[in-house]
């Protein structure tokens, strides 16, 4: 696979999350554990993802928190018993919107040129 690839299904992953928690606020999400289990295994995604991006790729943009991206997988996949959702509820407020905005602008540069434009 391609970076561009893994950056899609970074950019699918963080759009299911945002139809799963939008309109919703934390006391729901702390509720609901199938919203839970949802939002928790796309970010597992997301990590994953930003894991198998290549060591170019990466170093050339750093302005992003890859490794940051990869260890919340793993914390989210290792730690599975000791989950702070609260931290989890952060993680969709705080990072996802400034992730998806970065991810969106990455795959725009990756684009090959639009011929005759």
């Amino acid at each position: 696979m391609r970076d561009a690839d893994y950056l899609r299904h970074m950019l699918e992953a963080i759009e299911r999350v945002r139809d799963y928690t939008d309109g919703k606020a934390r006391t729901e999400f702390l509720r609901e554990r199938m919203m839970q289990d949802a939002v928790i295994r796309n970010i597992e995604i997301i990590g994953e993802a930003a894991n198998r991006l290549s060591p170019a790729f990466v170093a050339a943009h750093d302005e992003v928190a890859w490794s940051a991206i990869a260890g919340m997988r793993h914390r989210l996949i290792h730690g599975y018993m000791t989950v702070n959702l609260n931290t989890v509820w952060n993680v969709v407020e705080r990072e996802l919107p400034a992730l998806e905005n970065a991810v969106r602008l990455l795959l725009e540069r990756m684009a090959p040129p639009t011929p005759g434009v």
